[in-house]
């Protein structure tokens, strides 16, 4: 049989989004055929708009499979690009739009590590002894303001280097600076770890490349991470940043939030050189 090649719809600059999104089939899922729409619409108006040209499309094709090299059990680069991009924290501000009231979340980053040991209430999670002592300590609330007894969370920062445990296996002690605390019947939660310290994210790689030639520093505000979670609430990704870092207003992944600056103050009972009170507020899930 002889095909009518007047029927056919070939590929053409004006026509190249229909000529692509026109192949989905019926049988595809239907988010997945709106997302891959939208993403060959924008992305084919960006080409156009910059009017890409082919060595450009071969260097950031060439950075992307870098970006893919570089990525292993213990370093995630894609994230740090996306990171770096801002889209990490749109995606998270698109997902938490109606938590107004309650503590506001941020990037996870790429150096949370699942297993690490649950540990007493008041616990060390300063393995190495190093850096400035700090006693972290708050309340876990819902947003009526009554304690949640049993709240998990999951804490982590780097060491006094600027380093987390995961890039130093052979010089820090696994789960330095890492640790999982529950919470009380009355919703308190307290450890001792080291005051974290500002740091430049991995740079070392195709990411850290890219932000050289914008003109753009590598560097994150030092910060506590924590996970909180517990049963019927919503868990919350968040930080909580040192409140006199320089770079609290240029955060490379844009993670800062006012709300999430905690305050540092001289510790009065010599446990520790440093306190810092935070409180975290919890919301309901209401997805089941």
């Amino acid at each position: 049989m002889q095909i009518d090649l007047s029927t056919i719809d070939y590929f053409t600059e004006s026509g190249s989004v229909e000529a692509v999104t026109s192949r989905t089939g019926n049988e595809a899922d239907e988010r997945l055929a709106t997302v891959w729409a939208m993403l060959v619409k924008h992305l084919h108006a960006f080409a156009k708009e910059v009017d890409l040209k082919q060595g450009e499309w071969e260097a950031g094709i060439d950075f992307l499979t870098r970006t893919g090299q570089m990525c292993d059990e213990n370093r995630q680069e894609f994230i740090l690009l996306s990171d770096v991009l801002g889209l990490s924290m749109l995606t998270d501000a698109i997902n938490n739009r109606e938590l107004a009231s309650a503590t506001e979340s941020t990037v996870m980053g790429p150096f949370h590590v699942k297993g690490a040991p649950e540990l007493p209430m008041g616990a060390n999670i300063s393995l190495d002894g190093k850096g400035e002592s700090c006693i972290f300590e708050g309340y876990v609330f819902d947003q009526e303001g009554n304690a949640i007894e049993g709240a998990r969370l999951d804490v982590w920062c780097d060491n006094v280097d600027g380093y987390y445990d995961v890039q130093q296996p052979d010089i820090q002690p696994k789960w330095n600076n890492r640790g999982i605390f529950k919470t009380g019947q009355d919703g308190t939660y307290r450890f001792m770890g080291a005051k974290p310290v500002s740091y430049p994210i991995p740079h070392d790689g195709p990411v850290g490349q890219l932000l050289e030639k914008l003109g753009r520093h590598p560097n994150r505000p030092a910060h506590m991470h924590y996970i909180v979670s517990a049963p019927e609430y919503r868990t919350l990704v968040t930080h909580s940043f040192v409140d006199d870092d320089q770079w609290l207003k240029s955060d490379v992944v844009f993670g800062v939030k006012a709300s999430l600056v905690a305050n540092y103050e001289h510790s009065p009972d010599g446990d520790a050189k440093w306190r810092s009170p935070f409180d975290f507020i919890l919301v309901k899930d209401t997805t089941n």
